[in-house]
């Protein structure tokens, strides 16, 4: 199993590209997890997008959003592994590049991030700590947690 990771601006992916991980994250977050909003959005432009592929198949993806948009610290989200790879245990795997990704990017910030509580215990267990009460995003709890800045 060859596992390879690619970092991309948005201007930097090609239509086809584009529309690979478009259509992914609509099949995994509108139509898998039943949730009618609108999956790309305005901080696309502004975001790291990480591919994943293993044997050269597109397997997961996940998004950096910068520092100032969405949160004070830098975030990461749209984190999907493709259905047929989710047995493959690639999330942590993902979660661990992500980490390394941003905490170089924009190091001393730490990383804030909206998780699905059902996940809760999987991000504390990647160093990220619970600081709201779950709320309501489109039809799925979440809460905020934030992973502190490393020296």
């Amino acid at each position: 199993m060859k596992l390879s990771v690619k970092w991309s601006r948005l201007d930097e992916l090609s239509g086809l590209q584009w529309y690979r991980i478009a259509k992914a994250r609509e099949s995994i977050f509108v139509v898998e997890q039943q949730c009618i909003y609108q999956e790309t959005d305005e901080m696309d432009p502004v975001s790291w997008h990480l591919e994943m592929t293993i044997d050269d198949q597109f397997a997961a993806y996940v998004r950096v959003v910068e520092p100032g948009i969405k949160y004070k610290q830098p975030s990461i989200g749209r984190v999907m592994v493709i259905e047929q790879f989710r047995s493959k245990n690639i999330g942590r795997e993902l979660m661990n590049e992500a980490i390394r990704f941003t905490e170089q990017q924009y190091p001393k910030m730490g990383i804030k991030i909206g998780a699905q509580v059902y996940l809760q215990k999987f991000y504390q267990s990647l160093g990220f700590e619970t600081v709201s009460e779950p709320y309501d995003e489109d039809g799925i709890l979440h809460l905020d947690m934030i992973k502190p800045a490393t020296c």
